[in-house]
């Protein structure tokens, strides 16, 4: 990550002792400023870019909570971390709502917790510029459009792409369902030389082997029932421009000859037609099967798979780049914000917890879905887990638990704990400090003992970030 001597941190706090303390803690790391009151925090916020503001909710004769509006409103590049001496999860919730990232309870026994935090919000913000920063220089070359990621895999993808898109070759796009195969199929065409001309689609795999001979070669009036005129296929319409073929795994090995034929010759002849027609169209492919396989069980003709494979690019499912999920998250939500009327909506930790742990089976196209949906039903200014769909929240914890008195001493005991700690999560809503004082185990050894039985307490957010 970047040099931290070049971020700024701003301690808001009207306890002289407590800036002192902060500015201690931090200043070796970071370049730190202190101001007692609103208005002080204001001017230095307007004076240069504060990275991250540490507000304490309840100054003299002021609310903390006023200004973490005012930052969110007005300073979109520093991020929030609240604080308050009043233990309380209604001091929490809100302070998350308006758009905290992080709620820190004083007295703060351990100050290492705060680097943690702080540390955990510069590597996010580092993340997405880093993404600008790349995106920057890899746009110079390429139109990349709505093409989101940081990983290392999707830059890779985007530098092939850079190098194969101003060729005429054929490409296979291979991947598993909703990586987005006909985004890049879009993108390869998008900067190509082609790009004036048309971008013509077909899913393979949505149309039975006459309606897709139809669609793709056209058709003479009479050639077949209801052909009640001639019909141009999507080879002609192509010609001179890209046709993306999805699913091309799809096809009937007899529909895969005539495929062939066009591949090799460039010529096709229309359904009930007496001659050939000719298309320069160049194709482009696309399965989320594995074609090898295809065609080792004689599922898929060897000569048109290696017809096709002269240029292979593989998108990786979203689990394998989970960097992408934070980026794409935010892409999204400004996307549907737009779309639903509710612009300025962020993210709450809990529900980026969440998103991160999940599979993605269904990859980027189910986190869209799964983001549009949040959208529709936030009513708050930051999404939260409720607004999620139910299939990707957490499954309860207390499903088919084991009996203690069937396990040895030692094993029940650790079991006990560890329902214990679920317990007091669940009763608490995830506030730690409660966690703390509840069970009298010191905060810092608290969270300790929660990551030794592998428990995440944002998982435990839903009532709190919901009240």
């Amino acid at each position: 990550m970047a040099n931290n001597a070049k971020h700024r941190v701003l301690i808001v706090d009207d306890s002289p002792e407590i800036c002192e303390m902060l500015q201690n803690q931090l200043q070796n790391i970071y370049q730190v400023y202190t101001a007692p009151s609103i208005a002080k925090a204001l001017v230095i916020l307007d004076k240069q870019t504060i990275h991250i503001a540490v507000v304490d909710l309840v100054l003299a004769g002021e609310s903390g909570l006023e200004l973490i509006e005012t930052i969110k409103k007005n300073h979109h590049m520093t991020s929030v971390i609240a604080m308050s001496g009043q233990a309380t999860i209604e001091n929490a919730v809100t302070a998350m709502k308006i758009g905290a990232s992080e709620f820190i309870v004083k007295p703060i026994r351990n100050l290492d917790l705060l680097n943690i935090q702080i540390e955990k919000i510069l590597q996010n913000q580092w993340l997405i510029e880093e993404n600008e920063r790349l995106n920057e220089m890899i746009h110079r070359e390429l139109d990349i459009g709505s093409i989101v990621g940081s990983s290392a895999s999707i830059h890779g993808i985007l530098q092939k792409i850079q190098k194969i898109a101003k060729l005429d070759t054929i490409v296979l796009i291979t991947g598993d369902t909703g990586v987005g195969k006909s985004v890049f199929a879009e993108l390869i065409h998008r900067n190509s030389k082609r790009k004036m001309k048309k971008f013509v689609s077909v899913n393979c795999g949505s149309l039975t082997e006459t309606l897709l001979e139809s669609h793709l070669f056209g058709h003479k009036k009479g050639a077949f029932t209801d052909a009640w005129r001639d019909k141009v296929g999507y080879f002609q319409e192509a010609s001179d421009g890209t046709l993306f073929l999805d699913e091309i795994t799809e096809t009937s090995l007899s529909f895969q000859v005539k495929l062939l034929r066009v591949l090799e010759t460039g010529l096709f002849r229309q359904v009930g037609g007496d001659h050939d027609i000719r298309s320069d169209a160049r194709i482009i492919a696309a399965t989320n099967k594995d074609i090898k396989v295809q065609v080792e069980q004689n599922l898929f003709r060897e000569d048109l798979f290696y017809r096709l494979n002269v240029l292979n690019l593989y998108i990786p499912p979203l689990k394998e780049r989970k960097d992408d999920i934070r980026l794409l998250t935010n892409a999204f939500v400004k996307e549907f914000g737009i779309k639903y009327s509710k612009p300025g909506l962020t993210i709450s930790p809990a529900v980026m917890n969440i998103l991160l742990k999940y599979e993605w089976k269904g990859n980027v196209r189910e986190l869209r879905n799964s983001i549009e949906h949040a959208i529709i039903l936030a009513e708050h200014s930051i999404v939260q887990p409720e607004d999620l769909p139910e299939a990707i929240l957490p499954k309860s914890k207390q499903m088919e638990l084991p009996t203690l008195s069937d396990m040895k001493w030692t094993q029940a005991k650790e079991e006990f704990t560890r329902r214990y700690l679920i317990s007091l999560i669940e009763k608490t809503d995830g506030n730690m400090s409660l966690v703390s004082q509840i069970s009298g185990i010191p905060r810092e050894n608290v969270y300790r003992k929660f990551k030794q039985y592998g428990i995440d307490p944002n998982l435990y957010r839903k009532k709190e970030l919901g009240q």
